[in-house]
């Protein structure tokens, strides 16, 4: 089976894009997005395309809108963890549904159902029902609602996230560089869930959910296992463009 980064190498070659070209444009989004974080050195396309690293939801966000990847093609860079019987793709020409036909349009459909994308976002972010055979048991799916603008402009009110419920653990500080590498995690509080960067004090008392640089939201801070609990960590996310 083609790893990730044959399949990302392939979807660039599809738009006759060098990896400099990659980094020009992802610059240019990071100026756009007012966030230097954003940039995708050349150095570090070529390494995971070349070595099949593997890619955080920031990383894959930002070429998924390079490479303008559909719903379906992101998820089939991120195949169920064991399934033997459905390989993934090679990503298709530009413009191309991946997933248009086939035995993996079925599993396309369970993690990113055309309801979930068309109708309008819930108020409030939520879980989705779990779909028993058609992804691991320990991976959730999760929608981010209308009145959670923790990760604006990142990751928007109607997009969909999926969580590695393995993953629980917060990172620290030394374990991530930048942005692009910062987990994020996917929570329940009793007023409901939440997802966004995470930061534990010293103690490991008080979790503190941290919104994008770019939100208007604020730090909020919760009693860890107490008042907060980590569902998972978020390892892949479908963006809806507009709210």
């Amino acid at each position: 089976m083609e790893g990730i980064g044959g399949k990302l190498r392939a979807a660039r070659l599809a738009w006759k894009l060098t990896l400099r070209e990659v980094e020009q444009r992802s610059l240019r989004l990071a100026q756009q997005w007012g966030n230097p974080a954003y940039r995708i050195s050349a150095s570090w396309l070529d390494r995971v395309e070349r070595e099949n690293r593997g890619l955080s939801a920031t990383k894959l966000i930002v070429l998924a809108n390079i490479y303008s990847l559909t719903a379906e093609q992101m998820l089939a860079l991120c195949p169920p963890v064991g399934a033997s019987s459905a390989s993934a793709e090679e990503i298709s020409v530009p413009n191309v549904t991946l997933l248009a036909e086939g035995h993996l349009e079925a599993h396309a459909k369970v993690w990113v159902p055309d309801s979930l994308v068309t109708e309008t976002p819930p108020e409030a972010t939520a879980l989705l029902p779990s779909e028993p055979g058609m992804i691991p048991s320990h991976y959730r799916r999760g929608i981010i609602g209308r009145q959670d603008r923790t990760l604006e402009p990142m990751i928007r009110a109607g997009s969909i996230v999926l969580i590695d419920t393995q993953k629980r653990s917060i990172a620290g500080r030394r374990e991530w560089t930048h942005e692009f590498d910062r987990p994020i995690y996917f929570l329940m509080t009793r007023e409901g869930y939440v997802s966004g960067f995470c930061e534990l004090d010293r103690e490991t008392d008080w979790l503190t959910v941290i919104p994008h640089a770019l939100s208007f939201e604020s730090n909020r801070r919760w009693r860890f296992k107490k008042e907060i609990e980590v569902v998972g960590t978020v390892v892949a996310a479908v963006v809806r463009r507009t709210a």
